[in-house]
């Protein structure tokens, strides 16, 4: 399927999308046809394969059910309209972490895995600029902070205990 170009796109979904099982799923788009179609405003894909992971998408509406927002599925159409070529879904552009256009010959590479994540890799990681230092020193202090507290309920919880005849 792979070397014959039948492979459009594969989209990672996040778990917990279906009642009937926990377990991510993923979507395989396959075409008989990458060449570009003037009429229907699309480009030529030929040799290519675009890779979705959208496994952190979504948010949950119950302890065991997610759901996909209405932006994350937009975010998902505009980026494979746009990988497609259409004009009014903007100009596609790899995304670090989200998608990636690979070539067969990558895919080759791979051992023909089509598993969205090996292609579109790690998100970048935002700076927020504080020395790794500084943000250990203060998280140190909070936890330190945090475990003080924590000796403080013991002892209350304790003494709650005694007070219902249940002390040790």
């Amino acid at each position: 399927m792979i070397e014959n170009d039948l492979v459009d796109c594969m989209i990672a979904l996040p778990g917990q999308l279906f009642y009937t099982t926990q377990i991510p799923v993923c979507l395989w788009f396959l075409t008989k046809n990458k060449k570009g179609n003037a009429e229907q405003g699309t480009k030529g894909r030929e040799g290519e394969t675009l890779f979705i992971d959208a496994r952190q998408m979504g948010s949950m509406v119950s302890r065991t059910t997610k759901e996909l927002t209405t932006d994350d599925i937009a975010e998902i159409a505009r980026t494979y309209h746009a990988f497609r070529g259409e004009t009014d879904s903007g100009m596609y552009e790899d995304k670090s972490g989200f998608c990636k256009s690979a070539p067969i010959e990558e895919i080759a590479t791979n051992d023909y895995v089509l598993t969205p994540g090996r292609y579109v890799g790690a998100a970048e990681l935002e700076d927020d600029g504080v020395l790794f230092e500084t943000k250990m020193q203060e998280l140190s202090q909070t936890l330190y902070q945090q475990m003080q507290e924590a000796e403080k309920l013991d002892t209350v919880i304790r003494q709650n205990l005694e007070v219902l005849g249940y002390g040790a």
